[in-house]
């Protein structure tokens, strides 16, 4: 089902993270988490609450070993998938999302013919069949409705509880997010009164979690250049009930320093873009090294206003969802060398060191979709030196 197209550099590059456990970690590509985790809202309700809730209507749902805000919901399969008469085929991403369980949405839609009430399936771009449901609509009539769900799930390739059908969705008591996001606002630790800036702020998970942990008391400021992903983050936030805590600002964070230059912070987050090698499951990749080498300049561009907003002896997160030394232990060897940055022993320590061998490896956090079954992941907690 997983289609790759990695040039031959990128592959090599990947060889040295993997070396000769490569191919696991391309196979674990294709395949979603072992746990599907939510994070929830401490500022609305408890967890021992949420499980109550969950677990009074049969939802099967547990919480996390190490982090007490973090539950989570076990995924089930590869499940045989029904047959149907009709198809519909849906665009890359809703694919990914539909063979988790969701429902296709009609923007998800690339073409299929269908009728109201029918059986169909859902098929990948690449002919992959990825669901069985219900059409909730005709065919003929999606090019002029814009939203709504197109086929109501039946049958998935992976179970997971639909958790945006959730009531406790509905009311802002849980936030989807993968146990490695949630990690990093835990490194964090925001406190009353902290001034806590996030670069990239979209699509919100991290500034919530910061919003929680802190009670609401610490001065946060969200950026982000994207008005869309902004827009989406207000509705987000809206929904958790934190707008009255986040200052949220559109602007492109590499330039804060310029112009917010009354800004200093006493933490930065930094979840810059990046190739997003370690989002999983995958149904199509297609990346060149080449990208790789352009993103991990684009992501040290940010480290470098970073550190220069943040106060001596502050506190810098950086964290990736990709796995390539280029875009991760390089670029943090290089803020190191040059822009006056520590790296910080975390207070929590799971996943895998870091892969280098500089003496502060052991102080990164990488996770690997074939060991730890979560997403690609890498943080590491820095500080300005003094003086």
């Amino acid at each position: 089902m997983f289609k790759l197209d990695y040039d031959l550099d990128l592959i090599n590059a990947l060889r040295r993270v993997y070396g000769d456990d490569l191919n696991d970690f391309l196979v674990s590509l294709s395949r979603p988490p072992h746990r599907y985790y939510v994070r929830v809202n401490t500022l609305r309700t408890t967890v021992s609450e949420v499980l109550k809730r969950l677990r009074c209507r049969g939802v099967e749902v547990y919480k996390d070993e190490v982090v007490d805000e973090a539950i989570y919901f076990p995924v089930r399969g590869p499940n045989e998938v029904p047959s149907a008469s009709s198809y519909v085929i849906a665009e890359r991403r809703a694919a990914e999302s539909v063979m988790l369980g969701s429902d296709l949405y009609i923007p998800g839609v690339i073409k299929g013919e269908f009728r109201r009430g029918s059986e169909v399936n859902v098929i990948t771009p690449y002919g992959d069949v990825v669901a069985y449901g219900i059409a909730e609509i005709d065919s003929k009539t999606i090019g002029s409705v814009s939203r709504g769900v197109a086929v109501r799930v039946v049958k998935s390739l992976y179970d997971v509880v639909k958790v945006r059908e959730l009531p406790e969705f509905e009311e802002g008591l849980i936030y989807p997010q993968s146990l490695p996001s949630i990690i990093v606002g835990r490194l964090v630790s925001p406190r009353n009164g902290e001034v806590i800036v996030d670069m990239c702020s979209a699509p919100g998970g991290k500034t919530g979690h910061l919003v929680e942990l802190s009670c609401g008391r610490a001065l946060i400021y969200a950026f982000d250049h994207s008005k869309k992903k902004i827009d989406n983050m207000v509705e987000e936030l809206g929904r958790l009930g934190h707008l009255n805590h986040v200052n949220i600002l559109k602007a492109d964070s590499r330039y804060l320093h310029l112009d917010y230059s009354w800004l200093r912070a006493d933490k930065v987050l930094i979840d810059p873009p990046c190739s997003a090698l370690g989002v999983i499951p995958k149904i199509l990749d297609s990346k060149k090294y080449y990208d790789v080498r352009i993103l991990a300049d684009y992501q040290f561009q940010f480290l470098k206003t970073a550190a220069k907003i943040v106060k001596d002896g502050g506190m810098i997160s950086y964290s990736t969802c990709t796995v390539t030394l280029e875009e991760n232990e390089e670029v943090v060897e290089k803020a190191v060398s040059g822009l006056g940055l520590e790296v910080v022993e975390p207070r929590i320590k799971v996943g895998s060191d870091g892969i280098t061998s500089m003496p502060w490896g052991q102080r990164l956090m990488r996770f690997h979709p074939h060991i730890h079954g979560t997403p690609g992941y890498f943080i590491a907690l820095l500080r300005r030196c003094k003086g």
